[in-house]
């Protein structure tokens, strides 16, 4: 089996894996924490991975998106017991992928912390302090790399100064890394541009010159580090040419813009929510956009740029599976 670096440098697009948490909840498994699966539904969790294999995903991704301790200690869990959870996931993982016989790629997901940090807030008393931020990455991350993850994907990141701080830890175990943005629609005043930003005002734009300034990694250009830059999941809820796909396609357009502006080559990733999050007369949540309707969007997504192609919140093996098939007869 190819490195993942030597996977990277080939032409060919690479499919992610879909919404985890989601087929927690399918499967009746309603936690606090959804990394607790690991240790609570460990069967459940290799299931969930094994479907998006069979589906087609050539990487799947961890059960650790908020497997940190500060989100482990919010469900009750002592922060001694994240890297435990963490090993967990990777060891569930690479059984899906033996059962399968297939070959296929972990990534090991790492989410943002539980509320802003002090490098956001400007202090401790609203924000998370920066030491403890950095910790809690560091701690998974090197449950993560110590288990055996093929790259990290820092994922769901609505601050770029975080992004910046989870890749400084990360760029230690030497291990390919992914980083993820989620972007809202905003609208520049002057210009009538569209403008994706972050919950903390970060644009992509924002994000390359964050990564790059130093400013939480002793100086150094983080963008050297980083093999991937792209986005995830979507978090309008009016707008529906600003969720799904139409938000990944405007999205990976403006990271290539401002990638070209500074003359930065990367492989770029997208993996959005199936559209806006509605209830159904059971109060239930389901998402407006089918497997259908994503996928005819499939050839504008690739024209972007994106290279890795996946989905987040209310995406299913159905939704992969469909955009496995279209990938294959391109």
């Amino acid at each position: 089996m190819k490195t993942f670096l030597e996977r990277l440098a080939e032409p060919t697009p690479l499919i992610f894996d879909g919404g985890f948490g989601s087929e927690l909840f399918a499967r009746g498994i309603n936690l606090a924490n959804s990394a607790v699966a690991n240790e609570l539904h460990p069967d459940a969790v290799i299931e969930i991975h094994a479907s998006y294999i069979e589906a087609g995903s050539d990487v799947i991704e961890t059960n650790t998106f908020v497997a940190s301790r500060l989100h482990l200690e919010m469900a009750g869990k002592d922060e001694s017991e994240a890297e435990k959870i963490a090993r967990a996931a990777v060891e569930l993982a690479k059984a899906a992928v033996e059962k399968s016989g297939k070959e296929v790629y972990i990534a090991g997901s790492i989410g943002p912390s539980p509320g802003a940090i002090e490098a956001d807030s400007g202090d401790v008393d609203f924000g998370i302090p920066n030491p403890v931020a950095r910790d809690a990455h560091e701690r998974l991350v090197n449950a993560l790399a110590e288990g055996g993850v093929d790259f990290f994907c820092i994922e769901t990141m609505f601050s770029a100064k975080e992004a910046a701080m989870a890749v400084d830890v990360a760029r230690k175990t030497g291990l390919p890394i992914a980083v993820n943005s989620t972007y809202k629609y905003t609208r520049d005043r002057k210009t009538g541009k569209t403008v994706y930003k972050t919950d903390w005002g970060h644009s992509p734009v924002d994000l390359l010159e964050i990564l790059s300034s130093g400013e939480l990694s002793n100086g150094d250009n983080l963008l050297d580090d980083v093999q991937i830059l792209g986005l995830n999941c979507g978090a309008e809820s009016r707008r529906s040419e600003h969720t799904g796909m139409p938000y990944a396609i405007n999205g990976i357009q403006q990271l290539r813009e401002a990638m070209d502006e500074k003359g930065i080559e990367k492989r770029m990733m997208a993996y959005p929510n199936a559209g806006i999050p509605r209830l159904d007369e059971n109060l239930r949540t389901y998402y407006t956009q089918t497997p259908e309707e994503m996928v005819r969007y499939l050839p504008d997504l690739l024209k972007a740029g994106a290279y890795f192609i996946g989905g987040c919140c209310g995406t299913s093996p159905s939704y992969i599976r469909a955009f496995r098939e279209a990938l294959s007869q391109s």
